[in-house]
């Protein structure tokens, strides 16, 4: 049986994934305290906390290192400072953890924006410092919107083989499957996803069905967080932050009414099980925002 362990765990996405395909979690870590609490309740054991304080002697040896490195120094959200930010600089402890156990096979995602900021220098470096501890790492782009998720979200899936293992990763084939945000949603919400506002503009409600969101108008001026989709395509990226009053879920036409997406919608959407614990309230959004969609995790092995 393979053994992985699971870095910047969140809520376990990785995890998920690879379990499902038999193999073994012996270690995770993640400094978020509430967080782990989810993790905990989902998986039985508590991560371990800061990485940058564990030793990567006391890691157990593992095949697989999974790691959902902060992406918040990459994104174009974020202050795009990369790996000069400390959040950044986390990429060094996967290569500390990497140089000590030499593990087959390396599974890291992030962002798409990872690939192009600091002109690039960013991504020069990552594979310059793997190709000196002996790793080829492959990038692979993907949109989960073709992978049977019913979310636009492109991120970036890295698979890290070591040389001397003679594999190479190619990118798994699109299935394009036809499925909506219409087949996910609740039957019912609570009104407190309800947007009752006079600054709501409908431009348009009959479309067809589409692999990707749908814009049919807007609340206010139409900035982050102020566009409503249709059901009939499929939600925007979730996010941890973000402002606007569809801030994390986006908007959505549903009956004649807009609204948010409620948390068991979220979780559809990001692949996880509803019966799958996360923290109540906004934390819980966040922690979804932040996640990783174990089916495309699943696809990037």
């Amino acid at each position: 049986m393979y053994k992985f362990i699971d870095l910047f765990s969140g809520l376990g996405g990785f995890r998920i994934a690879l379990e499902r395909k038999g193999m073994e979690c012996v270690f995770a870590s993640d400094i978020d305290e509430r967080v782990n609490l989810a993790y905990k309740k989902n998986f039985g054991d508590m991560p371990s906390g800061d990485i940058t304080e564990i030793s990567e002697k006391k890691i157990p040896k593992h095949d697989i290192l999974c790691a959902g490195f902060p992406c918040q120094s990459f994104s174009i959200s974020g202050k795009m400072k990369g790996l000069n930010d400390n959040r950044g600089r986390l990429f060094y402890e996967i290569i500390r953890i990497v140089q000590y156990h030499q593990p087959y096979v390396l599974l890291l995602e992030n962002v798409k924006n990872i690939l192009t900021v600091d002109n690039g220098q960013v991504i020069k470096t990552i594979e310059v410092k793997l190709d000196e501890i002996g790793y080829r790492l492959y990038k692979h782009v993907l949109n989960s919107s073709y992978f049977g998720i019913p979310q636009s979200r492109e991120r970036v899936y890295f698979v890290g083989l070591r040389k001397d293992t003679g594999i190479s990763s190619s990118p798994p084939r699109e299935t394009r499957k036809e499925i909506y945000l219409e087949d996910v949603l609740d039957k019912e919400v609570d009104d407190s996803l309800f947007i009752n506002r006079t600054d709501i503009t409908i431009e348009r409600e009959n479309v067809e069905h589409a692999l990707k969101p749908i814009r049919l108008g807007i609340v206010n001026k139409g900035g982050q967080g102020e566009r409503i989709y249709s059901i009939k395509g499929h939600a925007t990226t979730l996010s941890a932050y973000g402002g606007g009053v569809g801030a994390r879920t986006g908007l959505y036409l549903v009956d004649k009414r807009v609204r948010k997406l409620s948390i068991s919608e979220c979780k559809k959407i990001m692949g996880f099980p509803v019966t799958f614990y996360v923290s109540e309230g906004l934390r819980g959004y966040q922690q979804l925002g932040n996640a990783v969609i174990p089916a495309m995790i699943a696809k990037a092995v």
